[in-house]
């Protein structure tokens, strides 16, 4: 029996104008099963999300490098793993120097910054919502404190940020974790900022068997998330190698794939 839902944001739980719609909503709602969204996302990202949903326990962010709660409107860190703050430099150096052409920022905790407001982060922002801040990468990492917990590069040239995961690869840095998140984002995070050991953290907390969980995503990102549950839902919108490793495969985040998840796979015993 199926006790716990985990669910990927983009591409899953939120429609293709980045919003949870009524009947997803609706479903969650109705159904009544713990859930906790596990996103590359920040926080402050999720957090609309997290209201439409009316969701209460821990969330998972950063592809799980910071599980937090929400308390009295503040952000209660559970545990964190920002990168290294030598690496986040030496990153940013160099995807801006040898990938000129690609939309670069980075997050920490609770701001989102870059360089230079061009169309990939004029693209995030409609999506998100959210308020960037202009900055060198310089001036931000002069202050040790302010820790960087993902690097994000969008483009619409897939040969391009293809060409990118690989020269990341070919610098074989063992701290981090770089990962294609659809066919336009490569977010870069600490090699311990992993969903799997999200929902590790959670099953722990809450006594739960793998066979007593659920997870639903689309994204090569999602895959170590699914290799921690009972039963991994794949979106319809999925790439056919994602939609390969699971039998449970639901319709697009355009048609409600959430709500026809949990109304035809989650059906309460």
């Amino acid at each position: 029996m199926i006790k716990y839902l985990f669910a990927d944001l983009d591409g899953t739980l939120l429609d293709p104008t980045g919003k949870v719609n009524a009947e997803t909503a609706q479903a969650v709602q109705t159904r009544g099963l713990p859930v906790t969204l596990v996103s590359a996302r920040a926080p402050m990202e999720m957090q609309a999300a997290v209201e439409a949903l009316q969701l209460s326990g821990p969330q998972i962010a950063f592809n799980g490098g910071l599980i937090y709660e929400q308390q009295a409107g503040q952000i209660v860190p559970l545990q964190m793993h920002p990168m290294k703050h030598t690496r986040a430099e030496m990153l940013l150096d160099f995807i801006k120097n040898e990938f000129p052409g690609v939309s670069l920022s980075c997050y920490t905790r609770d701001q989102w910054y870059t360089e230079r407001v061009d169309g990939g982060v004029r693209h995030e922002q409609q999506l998100t919502g959210q308020p960037v801040t202009v900055t060198k990468y310089d001036d931000l990492l002069a202050d040790t404190a302010n820790r960087i917990f993902k690097i994000t590069v969008i483009t619409l040239d897939f040969k391009l940020i293809s060409a990118l995961a690989a020269a990341l690869k070919k610098l074989n840095y063992p701290d981090i974790s770089a990962k294609l998140s659809g066919l336009t984002y490569l977010e870069i995070t600490s090699d311990a900022a992993q969903k799997s050991r999200g929902i590790h953290f959670i099953q722990d907390e809450y006594q739960l068997a793998k066979a007593e969980l659920a997870a639903i995503g689309d994204s090569e990102n999602d895959l170590p998330m699914f290799e921690q549950v009972g039963m991994p839902i794949v979106m319809g919108n999925a790439a056919p190698n994602i939609q390969a490793i699971s039998p449970y495969i639901t319709q697009t985040n355009a048609e409600n794939g959430v709500a026809y998840a949990l109304q035809h796979f989650l059906k309460e015993d």
